[in-house]
């Protein structure tokens, strides 16, 4: 059993039970469950060609490709993971549940759009330090959603376990 301080109110689950219903009922729970890995491929095959051209001055136009393709998954994910956020909590952004993530997240989409403006205007080494940036700043992100999926979980088994025991309660 968790206490709770008399100056500290209960945390909100991270989902409600209509919440929770709507999250396993959105087909876009399932296009975002697609897209994370996909993103995550796309962003280690391009952190290599980046390094690679950073270490050897070789293969600008790989590393550049595979930056640009990373920044339209980026920008694919974030739009469907709006919705998604919208169909669940019914906001496009910056629900209580993952507010963090959202502010974290628009940090995540500047640098990747500062990237695609350095194209245009910096020169490559410069371009592929700030496509590093963003990438530095997409990992943390990550990071915070795969905290908030564990929480998910746990918040799920815990829920299942009570449901669980009360019926085994009423079943004596």
């Amino acid at each position: 059993m968790t206490q709770h301080s008399a100056s500290q109110p209960p945390r909100r689950p991270l989902y409600t039970p209509e919440e929770r219903r709507r999250r396993d009922e959105s087909p876009w729970t399932l296009v975002q469950g697609i897209l994370a890995p996909v993103q995550f491929v796309v962003f280690l095959i391009s952190l290599y060609l980046v390094l690679r051209y950073l270490a050897t001055g070789e293969g600008y136009l790989a590393a550049t490709i595979s930056v640009v393709v990373k920044t339209l998954v980026l920008y694919t994910i974030m739009i469907t993971g709006a919705i998604w956020e919208k169909v669940v909590f019914g906001k496009y952004l910056f629900a209580e549940s993952f507010f963090w993530e959202d502010v974290f997240s628009m940090l995540v989409l500047a640098l990747h759009t500062a990237y695609l403006i350095a194209i245009f205007t910096l020169d490559s080494q410069t371009q592929m330090f700030i496509a590093l940036a963003a990438y530095a700043t997409y990992i943390i992100n990550a990071g915070q959603f795969l905290i908030k999926l564990r929480m998910a979980r746990l918040e799920g088994q815990r829920k299942d376990s009570a449901r669980d025991g009360a019926l085994a309660g009423a079943a004596e």
